[in-house]
């Protein structure tokens, strides 16, 4: 009778242990770096710039969030919705953007907007209201876009 035998349980090599711990370690980092910058809760305004831009991101659809009325979004600024994590932008008349608050760079809310640009508290990165590029780094990616849908002078998240 032969006896069948089961090899014996090997340890997790050293290497992937160590990289395990490593990425645990970088994911309490990144959400570290994402928490709220303790600024004013709500919203941020801007003064109306020069910026000529043209076509929108209308979107059609139905439901999503009420966010704002196209009167609150100032020309060549925006407005940014913390509760959201959107910041809406109206680069010319009547064109509306809308982009994630969270910095490419490394996690951070923006937290301003003035003479076009969209600023990040953290490191000093600028993005365009117009289309969310990087204007000036350390962040090397635009904001990422978000969908908003304009009804008649109602703004709304999709």
């Amino acid at each position: 009778m032969t006896s069948e035998s089961t090899p014996p349980a090997q340890a997790p090599a050293r290497r992937t242990v160590m990289a395990a711990a490593g990425a645990a370690g970088l994911a309490v980092a990144l959400t570290a770096c994402g928490s709220s910058d303790g600024g004013s809760s709500g919203s941020s305004d801007t003064q109306a710039g020069a910026n000529a831009s043209s076509g929108g991101d209308s979107g059609s659809g139905s439901g999503g969030t009420a966010l704002a009325k196209t009167s609150d979004i100032p020309e060549g600024g925006g407005k940014i919705f913390k509760d959201q994590s959107v910041v809406v932008t109206q680069p010319a008349a009547g064109t509306f953007k809308a982009f994630s608050t969270k910095c490419p760079h490394q996690g951070c809310a923006v937290s301003s907007i003035a003479d076009g640009i969209i600023h990040c508290p953290c490191h000093g990165s600028e993005f365009s209201v117009e289309d969310g590029s990087v204007k000036k780094g350390p962040a090397t990616s635009g904001l990422s876009t978000q969908k908003v849908t304009v009804s008649g002078d109602s703004i709304t998240l999709s």
